[in-house]
């Protein structure tokens, strides 16, 4: 949880965030350029997963005891939760001209059900505890990622009242969308319309590395509140210039993210970039619960 959790909610709130107040910048902002799509700013990084390609070998090697294996998937999923707790920052976005700010980190992905052209995606979203590590977020992202691969077809959640929508008539189901969509400005969408859905998660990740594919740019999207995407490239074998002048093959990962530019500024996101290399740098910091600070001193 990003906001304390003796917060009391005042006049403004919405029933998922907090309203806080925005500087002159943003706030000018906000309104020349109300459109999330409009404020989008995209970074390409490559990560250097060496040390936690050796983390990951190191606890594998009793997997089939625990019954899961930790991937480099889970390892993004644990390290973003990690930097939104303490970035809060990462965890604001703009709606309805104003600033927020989540009472909870939240995060979304995609999951094929069957590694097929044809197959259906199921849409996955999680809330980490303030107690989770590494070991839980592997465990719950496995369970019900094979949950949803019972079957072929969407059996509850945002994807079932999307396949419902989808079968309204065209001009029921357009209206229907203009009347979510005002209330989404307004922030007062019913739960059974927001709960589970990508679009309204701190950080929607998409794991290309799973189907060989590089790292791509994504946009955001204006319904909802997330402002934050990330993609996930395949991990390879690069020669690496190390600080000290000599070259080194390294394990290597490119990711893709857009920010909405809005809830912070270059320092702000560059900072925040340091720490997710730091993880990557000692990944036993995922073994700590996501509530226990990481030590990485910022200056």
């Amino acid at each position: 949880m990003t906001v304390e959790k003796n917060y009391r909610k005042k006049w403004g709130d919405r029933r998922d965030a907090r309203r806080v107040k925005m500087p002159g910048l943003q706030t000018v902002m906000a309104s020349l350029m109300p459109n999330r799509t409009d404020c989008e700013c995209y970074l390409d990084e490559k990560l250097d997963a060496t040390e936690l390609v050796k983390y990951l070998e190191e606890k594998n090697k009793d997997w089939e005891a625990r019954g899961y294996k930790i991937t480099l998937f889970h390892c993004f999923a644990a390290a973003f939760a990690r930097m939104f707790r303490e970035r809060p920052q990462l965890n604001y976005f703009v709606q309805g001209g104003a600033m927020y700010e989540r009472y909870d980190v939240s995060m979304a992905f995609v999951a094929k059900r069957r590694f097929t052209e044809h197959a259906e995606e199921a849409l996955m979203f999680m809330v980490p505890k303030d107690e989770d590590t590494i070991f839980d977020i592997a465990k719950k992202i496995v369970g019900d990622v094979q949950e949803e691969r019972k079957s072929e077809h969407a059996t509850g959640g945002v994807d079932e009242l999307l396949d419902k929508f989808a079968a309204m008539p065209r001009p029921v189901m357009m209206f229907l969308i203009w009347i979510i969509r005002c209330m989404d400005f307004w922030g007062v969408n019913p739960k059974f319309i927001t709960d589970g859905d990508p679009n309204y998660s701190s950080i929607f990740m998409s794991n290309l590395g799973s189907i060989k594919c590089p790292s791509v740019y994504h946009h955001l999207n204006n319904y909802g509140t997330n402002s934050f995407m990330c993609t996930i490239g395949t991990l390879h074998r690069e020669e690496v210039l190390m600080d000290d002048g000599h070259k080194e093959i390294r394990d290597i990962v490119e990711v893709g993210v857009t920010i909405d530019e809005r809830i912070g500024d270059g320092f702000y996101f560059a900072r925040s970039l340091k720490l997710l290399k730091y993880i990557f740098a000692h990944p036993e910091l995922l073994e700590k619960p996501l509530a226990e600070p990481s030590g990485f001193d910022y200056h």
